[in-house]
C-alpha cells in the first residue's frame, strides 16, 4: 500500500554545536535511536536558521590539518633561508676516534648529534654515511695472515655498522628520530637499504644513517656517500674531515699552504688532490653533485655546512645561490 509523504514525521536538523556532541560514541547512539523510527524523513540543512556557520567537511578538515603540519620541531611561521634542503653528511671513521685514545669518542658523536639536531629542526633533511677506519680499514689489512682484499673489505663494512649504531644511539638520546640502513641485511640491528623507504624517512624528518658502504668490496665509503647522495636526490655531499678544507699543499709540512675556496672537478683530478677517491669524484661530477670539504673538529662547522654557509672548500659549485623554504 502506498503511503503519502504527508503522513511521515519530518525532522529538520540544524548544525550541532561542538559542545553538544561530546564523543563519537554519543553521536553513534543518537543516530541509532533516530534510525529506529521507520519511515522517518530527515532533512538536514547546511546552516541553522540563526545564521551559524556550516559544519566543516571532515575530509577537508583532515587534509587542511595535514597540509599545515610543520617539519620536525619547526614552526610554520619560520622561513629560514639555506642553500640546500636535503644533504648527505660523510663522517670518516678517523673523525669519530677523536684523539685516538679509544675507537669512538663519545664527545665527537655528541657534538655531531647536537649540530645535526639544530638543522633538522629547521626542516633540512639529513642523511649520513659513516666510515669504519677507526675500527678496521680493509685496504690496510689485506694480505695479512692470508686475508684477501674482499674479506678485509667486508670486515671494514661491519665496522661501519658499529659506528652507525653508536651514532644512532647518541642522536636518539637527545630526541632525534633516526634510522640505520645497511647495504646488506642485518635485520636484527638495522633496516636493509631500500631507496624509497630512506627517502620517506627523510621526508618525515628522520635522520637516516647509511652503513656497510655500498655492500661490495673494493669501494670506499666516499664512493658510498656519492652513490647514496645521487640515489636519494640529495643536493650536496658534505665531507667532514680533520682539516679545514683542500689546500694546495700539505698544511702540516708547509705553513704557507693556501686553502682553496672553490675548486672544479677537473682541478681535483688533474692536480691529484687527496679529497675523495677518483670513483667518488667522477660519480659526483657525472651527477652534478657539489662536495664541501670542511673541518669536523671545529664547533659549529657541521651546522654551517649543512645550511650552506661558507665553510671549508666547495668543489663543483658556487657559494652564492640560496634556497628559501615556504
Amino acid at each position: 500500500m502506498a503511503v503519502s509523504n504527508s503522513f511521515l514525521p519530518t525532522v529538520s536538523c540544524s548544525p550541532i554545536s561542538s559542545s553538544l556532541v561530546k564523543t563519537h560514541h554519543q553521536g553513534s547512539l543518537i543516530m541509532s535511536q533516530l534510525s529506529s523510527f521507520r519511515g522517518l524523513v530527515i532533512k538536514c540543512s547546511a546552516s541553522s536558521d540563526t545564521g551559524a556557520s556550516p559544519l566543516p567537511d571532515p575530509m577537508n578538515f583532515r587534509h587542511n590539518h595535514m597540509s599545515s603540519m610543520a617539519p620536525f620541531g619547526m614552526q610554520m611561521n619560520d622561513k629560514p633561508s639555506y642553500k640546500w634542503r636535503r644533504v648527505l653528511l660523510k663522517v670518516s671513521g678517523e673523525a669519530l676516534a677523536g684523539d685516538h685514545t679509544q675507537n669512538i669518542d663519545p664527545k665527537i658523536t655528541m657534538a655531531i648529534a647536537r649540530e645535526v639536531a639544530s638543522v633538522t629542526r629547521l626542516g633540512i633533511e639529513v642523511a649520513i654515511v659513516v666510515g669504519g677506519g677507526n675500527i678496521f680499514r680493509g685496504s690496510s689489512w689485506a694480505g695479512c695472515s692470508g686475508l684477501d682484499r674482499s674479506s678485509a673489505d667486508y670486515i671494514g663494512m661491519l665496522a661501519t655498522v658499529m659506528n652507525a649504531m653508536f651514532l644512532q644511539a647518541t642522536m636518539e638520546s637527545i630526541g632525534i628520530p633516526t634510522r640505520v640502513q645497511t647495504a646488506f641485511r642485518m635485520s636484527e640491528v638495522a633496516e636493509p637499504y631500500i631507496r624509497r623507504r630512506a627517502v620517506r624517512h627523510l621526508e618525515k624528518g628522520r635522520v637516516v644513517i647509511f652503513a656497510a658502504g655500498i655492500g661490495n668490496p673494493f669501494f670506499t665509503t666516499d664512493t658510498a656517500a656519492a652513490l647514496r647522495c645521487a640515489e636519494i636526490n640529495a643536493e650536496v655531499v658534505l665531507k667532514a674531515t680533520n682539516v679545514d678544507g683542500v689546500y694546495d699543499d700539505d698544511p702540516r709540512r708547509n705553513p704557507n699552504a693556501r686553502l682553496h675556496d672553490t675548486l672544479t672537478y677537473q682541478e681535483v683530478t688533474s692536480k691529484d688532490l687527496s679529497v675523495m677517491d677518483m670513483t667518488a669524484i667522477t660519480l659526483c661530477q657525472e651527477n652534478n653533485i657539489p662536495v664541501v670539504v670542511f673541518n669536523l673538529t671545529k664547533s659549529g662547522n657541521i651546522a654551517k655546512a649543512i645550511k650552506g654557509e661558507r665553510v671549508g672548500t666547495l668543489i663543483g659549485g658556487t657559494w652564492n645561490s640560496t634556497v628559501t623554504t615556504a
